[in-house]
């Protein structure tokens, strides 16, 4: 961490300084220039707030230069993680996963149609909820553990693993056996107690980044599974809230690069909540894959104008097939191919 004093800074708010900070634990190294005095402090120590060095008189500048993450960050696995799933799939390396299906389980026949058209048209996972966090307590809450029975058995139909969302740990053990990923939705992002439940299970975790999240924040809520062992995590950008309201959120796609960047995790990108129109799930679909994305999440329904939730954002059959027919063209130009 570097502090840097204001210019005039008195000896005694520069020493002040440099007594809170060998209080937290950090070595103090000093340069004083003709303008400036600048405080480099070295330690392990990352549960601090910068803030409270802010505040402190005569302090300018607080910059820090070690991320508050570790296990999360990518010298932990300078490789890369490759996180394995059934039917020997992975979501990392070279290829690019696709995961499909409608919003929420609303019916079995709504399901297994949307469940064949997206296999027929290449997707490796059925998504679907079963419960559904939703903004209104009077829309529709999801079928609960019956459809987790209709996602597991259309899944095993058509050769598709399944992801659905956990809202709460009473949900956990109802989940495991119907379930192959774990999608922590954008409200959950920082639940702080399911996110240390789901560090103890031994199943691959998606975590979606909240609607006002930063980056940084996303990696810290990830940090809370990897601490408690489950190392097996998909970070997902689903788009953000921004002052922009011509589209349901701002789809971030410069945070594929930057987690990239920054952490081993793999990445995927959600075009249909970070847009919420039809009509632009597929450029941001391109344009994830081409930025990086390690998995792409998409809402497919047989008969969206019916849908019960998010019919707005969801493909029609016809439009995914399309998609993977460009996202086929798209990968290998980026070093990738479509699992």
């Amino acid at each position: 961490m570097i502090v840097t004093m204001q210019e005039g800074a008195s000896e005694e708010q520069v020493q002040k300084v440099i007594e809170h900070l060998v209080g937290l634990g950090f070595s103090v190294h000093r340069s004083t220039g003709e303008r400036h005095t600048v405080l480099g402090a070295v330690g392990a120590r990352t549960d601090f707030d910068v803030r409270d060095i802010e505040v402190l008189d005569g302090v300018h500048l607080v910059h820090r230069i070690s991320a508050p993450y570790k296990l999360v960050a990518k010298h932990f696995r300078p490789q890369g993680t490759v996180v394995k799933l059934p039917n020997d799939l992975t979501v990392g390396g070279d290829k690019v996963l696709v995961m499909a299906g409608p919003c929420s389980v609303e019916s079995r026949e709504q399901l297994f149609s949307t469940a064949e058209q997206i296999s027929a048209a290449g997707a490796r996972v059925l998504r679907g909820g079963a419960f559904k966090p939703r903004s209104s307590p009077y829309s529709f809450q999801g079928m609960g553990e019956e459809g987790l029975k209709l996602l597991k058995e259309a899944g095993e139909k058509y050769h598709l693993l399944v992801i659905s969302e956990v809202m709460e740990i009473s949900q956990i053990p109802l989940m495991l056996p119907y379930v192959d990923i774990l999608q922590i939705g954008a409200r959950n992002m920082q639940n702080f107690n399911l996110l240390r439940e789901l560090g103890h299970v031994r199943k691959p975790v998606m975590l979606k980044r909240g609607i006002a999240a930063t980056i940084e924040e996303m990696l810290l809520s990830a940090e809370y599974v990897m601490a408690g062992g489950n190392y097996d995590i998909v970070l997902c950008e689903r788009g953000i809230r921004t002052f922009e309201t011509y589209t349901r959120n701002t789809m971030d796609i410069s945070a594929i690069p930057v987690v990239h960047k920054l952490s081993h995790l793999p990445i995927c990108g959600d075009p249909s909540h970070g847009t919420g129109r039809r009509d632009k799930v597929a450029p941001m679909a391109r344009a994830a894959v081409a930025a990086g994305a390690d998995a792409i999440i998409v809402e497919v329904h047989s008969n969206p104008d019916k849908a019960l939730s998010d019919g707005a954002q969801s493909l029609y059959p016809k439009q995914f097939a399309e998609l993977m027919d460009t996202l086929r063209i798209i990968a290998p130009a980026v070093g990738r191919t479509i699992a």
